[in-house]
Order: structure tokens, then C-alpha cells, then sequence
């Protein structure tokens, strides 16, 4: 029987897919969370033409790779099978598909202005659901055009249009209650990787877009090669 993902790699305790989430979900095993950060559906679309820290961060790296399209963006979202498939699910872009939500759970913000006051006309919070009854909390990080917070975080430098620091992964695997084994079925350039290859947690990626697969491949190995050099 032909395997529904195009290429599999093992690097550490992680497991990357190739391939589309769906096809590849019967597949899976049961994990202890579900954390990620999917397609919003607002068909987001966005050059990285204007200097480092444009509207997105997006690298010159990323712009020779070609910077591709987030694929599945221009539909509506359906978090229905995540949250059927594990009952500790956290979804960044909450409030782009809140209606198919449960009435249940909380959110969760993160302020990426920090200490500072808003100063243009993008967003300045993005909202994550977590399908566990708790109070919301706040995560505060710079991260918005030239107010970027580049501590610990590449300079600040991007290599996905939509990419979340690290530290606010950690996070949310803290917020999840230190979960052991973690999917992101939308892995994108590996950001929940990389934080779990760092918080020393099991993970399973999935991606679908084989340029941003090749960028998690090599930043979750970077994770892990430095991982064993501090050690």
C-alpha cells in the first residue's frame, strides 16, 4: 500500500511528513497534544519585497527559496478533525475561524507589541484556541516590523511568512501542561519543532509545502546539533 506522505525523515524525537495532514492523519498515533498553527483562510499573500523587517520579517533567504504561498489559505479553515483527533488542541488564528469552534476551552493572546504603544494599522495581538478549560493567559513578545524582539531569535530573522518565535511555542507547550509527544500538522518551517527539540518533548510535523519542509528539516536538525553541543 503507497504511504499518503511523499517523504519522511527522523531527526532525533522528531518525525517530519512531507505531505497533506488529512491524507496522512489515519496514519498517526494518538499524541498528548495538538499544537499549531494552520491556515487561517484569508488567502494571506505576501511579497517580503521591502527590506528585512517588512511587514512579515520575511528573510532574503526566503525570498531566493521563493517564498511560496501558504497553501490552503485562500478556504475557510475546518478545525474539526484536530479537535476530534486529541482532546489538548492549541490553534493560533482562532478568531479568523471561531464560529466552528466549541462552545468550550480558552484563549490564548499573545501581545506582540510588548511594552510598546501601537504604532501602524496591522494587528497588534494574535489569539490562539486551547480546547482545555482554563483561564486565558498572555504571552507578550515583540514581534511586529522593526519593534522585533531579535534576542535568542536569529536577529530576528524570518524564513516563513507567518513564522511564530520560539519562546512562544515553549510556551504554549507549557500552557498545554508539558506535554510529552506534540503534532503540528501545519509545521511550516518547524518553529513548534524546534521549540520541542529545545524543551527535550517528542514531535510529530507535518507539511505540505516541500520548500518550507526542507527549512524544518534543517532548522530541527540545527535544534538538535546545537542541543548536543551545549550539552
Amino acid at each position: 500500500m503507497m504511504s499518503p506522505w511523499k517523504r519522511k525523515e527522523v531527526i532525533g524525537d522528531a518525525t517530519l511528513y512531507l505531505g497533506d495532514c488529512l491524507e496522512i492523519l489515519p496514519t498517526l498515533d494518538k499524541v498528548d497534544a495538538v499544537i499549531t498553527d494552520p491556515p487561517y483562510g484569508i488567502d494571506f499573500n505576501h511579497s517580503g519585497s521591502h527590506g528585512r523587517f517588512n511587514g512579515q520579517g520575511v528573510t532574503q533567504a526566503a525570498r531566493a527559496r521563493g517564498n511560496p504561498s501558504i497553501i490552503g489559505d485562500d478556504k475557510p479553515f475546518d478545525p474539526a478533525p484536530w479537535i476530534a483527533f486529541c482532546g489538548n488542541v492549541i490553534m493560533w488564528g482562532s478568531d479568523h475561524f471561531y464560529p466552528r469552534l466549541p462552545d468550550s476551552g480558552r484563549f490564548l493572546a499573545w501581545n506582540k507589541l510588548g511594552d510598546m504603544d501601537p504604532w501602524d494599522s496591522f494587528s497588534d495581538v494574535e489569539f490562539a484556541w486551547h480546547s482545555v478549560d482554563k483561564a486565558a493567559r498572555i504571552f507578550s513578545m515583540k514581534w511586529k516590523g522593526i519593534a522585533c524582539d531579535k534576542v535568542g531569535e536569529n536577529n530576528g530573522l524570518r524564513v516563513h511568512t507567518t513564522q511564530k518565535p520560539i519562546r512562544l511555542m515553549c510556551w504554549c507547550i507549557e500552557q498545554a501542561g508539558e506535554p510529552q509527544t506534540i503534532l503540528d500538522p501545519y509545521m511550516g518551517s518547524g518553529t513548534t519543532g524546534v521549540a520541542c527539540a529545545n524543551l527535550g518533548r517528542k514531535f510529530i510535523g507535518i507539511e505540505i509545502e516541500p520548500k518550507y519542509f526542507e527549512i524544518a528539516c534543517e532548522r530541527i536538525t540545527n535544534a538538535y546539533r546545537q542541543k548536543r553541543l551545549f550539552a
